[in-house]
């Protein structure tokens, strides 16, 4: 995919620096299962100079199910609340079964679907936060006959480091955050796990797979 490389209005920042290309780079560079189709999509301006967001649907059986965005952010000075100078932030929805939405353990457990992808894909990160939010609907009159609908959307941004056990110099890698995001879509779905030992295999952009 052609990188987009985003700057404030104004600021007179010329090209992306090395290392805000090679983070992007490695964000394409993600392998993610082939319900869940990829894209790039345009990035927001004004939240940090430099910014690449990517956009994802999950569909089972040629229905939509799932929707979400991720989006690196990049400040080369630094930023104080990031404790860094990038900063992932994602967003993922999906239909739920209509009875899951009173269950009370909804929220945590779906927060910790993100923290144990993220743990799963090795993917080091500083700073999490976010929130988890329950939405259901229901229909009326003339509607009626289409029941009830249940969502449940999480929020979240975090700050993604190099390991500690990587060698000096060793350039931040987005690929491991961009799967487990991918990873968090699929489980929120319900989609079960990959077996282990079975590889996902990558494709190109417009099919499902793979971010390249």
């Amino acid at each position: 995919m052609v990188v987009r490389q985003e700057t404030h209005p104004g600021t007179g920042a010329g090209a992306s620096p090395p290392e805000f290309r090679e983070a992007v780079a490695s964000m394409h560079a993600a392998r993610l299962r082939p319900e869940v189709f990829c894209e790039e999509m345009p990035a927001p301006q004004r939240i940090a100079p430099f910014a690449s967001a990517l956009s994802a649907d999950v569909t089972v059986d040629e229905t939509d199910v799932g929707t979400g965005r991720i989006i690196l952010l990049h400040d080369p000075s630094g930023n104080d609340a990031w404790e860094g100078t990038f900063r992932c932030v994602a967003y993922a929805r999906a239909e739920i079964e209509l009875d899951l939405i009173t269950d009370p353990m909804l929220a945590s457990v779906g927060w910790s679907w993100l923290t144990e992808a993220l743990e799963a894909h090795a993917a080091t990160y500083l700073a999490a936060s976010g929130t988890v939010t329950r939405v259901a609907t229901e229909s009326f009159g003339g509607m009626a006959d289409e029941g009830g609908t249940a969502q449940i959307e999480i929020r979240a941004s975090w700050t993604p480091v190099v390991p500690l056990t990587a060698e000096p110099g060793t350039p931040l890698d987005l690929a491991p955050h961009v799967e487990a995001w991918g990873e968090l879509l699929c489980t929120a779905v319900g989609l079960p796990p990959v077996p282990e030992g079975v590889a996902v295999m990558p494709s190109r952009r417009g099919q499902r797979g793979s971010v390249r």
